[in-house]
């Protein structure tokens, strides 16, 4: 093989450890439902169609030597990785604060099958998480995590290597903006569960002959499940809103 074919083979490759890197972890795609070669075949795919725009930006760097190869595939693996790991976080933060709510609205109950994780998951956490991950499918966040990708080698070249105190920080903002907007989400909720728990234990000591809890369990179900009813559609509207601002924005 010439140096001229060695070089192509190199970029070829070396695009295609950023790009699944991130598809790695990249919601929907990442998912325990997607069959490993689908996952294989779109990261083939994305990466044929982004070499030929990104093709200046990675063959002039390209560098045979094991020395310089090596690290440089590790740092691409990284670099991908950090891109799809933003999205994911934002999602884990939602699914978290799904689980958050069914427990706070008394539906918690035993943990089911969980659509895109292993983990068991109450339902209405699924509900939860699924339809915010379609909508955000529908929204074609998945063209923002191109744009990203795009853009990434830009920010960080393919001889630049992995910076990770930058990456910790990128991680922190992340975790602490997506945690907020969740939190705003869930406030509803919260405060929900803490007036009508604190009903409940005021009528718990007015009335101690009566089984409360378990009387009162119905109503604090059909209640959350009422208010899911009317805020669930703003909620996923909001969610979507931040999803480019806090994973590919910065």
């Amino acid at each position: 093989m010439n140096a001229a074919a060695q070089g192509m083979v190199l970029a070829a490759f070396l695009a295609f450890c950023r790009i699944g890197g991130c598809f790695m972890l990249m919601p929907g795609i990442s998912s325990v439902r997607v069959p490993m070669h689908v996952r294989l075949f779109v990261a083939v795919a994305a990466t044929g169609g982004l070499l030929v725009h990104l093709w200046d930006q990675i063959f002039p760097f390209v560098d045979a030597r094991p020395g310089i190869l090596m690290p440089m595939i590790a740092s691409e693996l990284l670099i991908g990785g950090m891109i799809g790991l933003m999205a994911r976080l934002y999602i884990l933060a939602l699914m978290f604060m799904g689980s958050a709510i069914a427990m706070l609205i008394g539906f918690g109950g035993v943990g089911g099958h969980a659509i895109e994780e292993n983990e068991p998951q109450g339902a209405l956490a699924s509900i939860i998480s699924i339809s915010a991950l379609l909508l955000l499918f529908t929204f074609n966040f998945h063209h923002e995590i191109v744009r990203a990708l795009v853009a990434s080698y830009q920010v960080a070249p393919v001889n630049m290597f992995f910076n990770p105190q930058a990456a910790l920080v990128d991680i922190t903002d992340t975790l602490s903006e997506s945690f907020m907007v969740v939190l705003r989400l869930g406030s509803p909720f919260i405060a929900y569960a803490i007036l009508i728990n604190l009903t409940i234990g005021f009528v718990n000591k007015l009335t101690p002959q009566i089984p409360v809890y378990f009387i009162s369990l119905p109503f604090v179900v059909a209640g959350g499940l009422i208010l899911i009813y009317f805020g669930i559609a703003t909620m996923l509207s909001l969610f979507a809103d931040g999803f480019v601002d806090i994973t590919v924005g910065r």
